[in-house]
């Protein structure tokens, strides 16, 4: 395993948990000033992907089996927590009616993970294969998760401004639950990225 490879990686992941730490603070300070539940919902994914950077540090720190698989399965809870978060309050908005809010901060914050996460997704894949390690893999597609919320959430702002659709968020987020389910049972049994477990 190319000690080059693991520094790049661990520089990968100290930039996503800064990134996110950010994106963190203001998603929520702007969900919880405007009401909206997409921004919130943003908000607390920025969360879990800080602690899937934090488990990809812990894990790059290690140099054995068992630790990956830990990560794996760690990573892989990370998904299952947020398709739980994205169901309830997609459901509760949709019950209650409620629509995002018009937040100028939560649209631009959207737009610059929407532009940035991508990037930084294939360069994670990438070391993640390059060092064998599916948990990176994993970690990688949270963070292309993170590029997809970003359009949704930007999607439903501009939807909801545009036409009034107060209801097109919540079923955007909707649509988006089965796919991070998927993800985390991928994560969960190491699948999806040819590496070794």
């Amino acid at each position: 395993m190319s000690h080059q490879a693991i520094a790049r990686g661990l520089r990968l992941e100290y930039c996503t948990l800064a990134y996110n730490v950010v994106e963190a603070g203001v998603a929520l300070a702007s969900g919880i000033a405007s009401g909206s539940v997409s921004l919130v919902s943003f908000g607390v994914d920025s969360v879990l992907e800080v602690s899937s950077g934090a488990v990809m540090i812990w894990r790059l720190g290690k140099c054995h089996g068992a630790a990956e698989r830990r990560a794996q399965k760690l990573i892989a809870l990370s998904f299952f927590g947020l398709a739980a978060w994205v169901l309830w309050e997609a459901v509760e908005s949709l019950w209650r009616r409620e629509g995002p809010a018009l937040s100028w901060p939560g649209i631009a914050l959207a737009a610059l993970s929407l532009l940035l996460m991508p990037t930084l997704a294939r360069a994670k894949r990438r070391v993640g294969h390059e060092i064998q390690s599916s948990a990176m893999v994993a970690d990688s597609k949270q963070t292309s998760l993170c590029a997809f919320l970003s359009a949704i959430l930007l999607a439903g702002l501009a939807l909801q401004a545009a036409f009034g659709w107060w209801w097109a968020d919540a079923a955007a987020s909707l649509a988006m639950t089965p796919i991070i389910v998927r993800e985390g049972i991928s994560a969960w049994r190491g699948q999806g990225c040819g590496c070794h477990s």
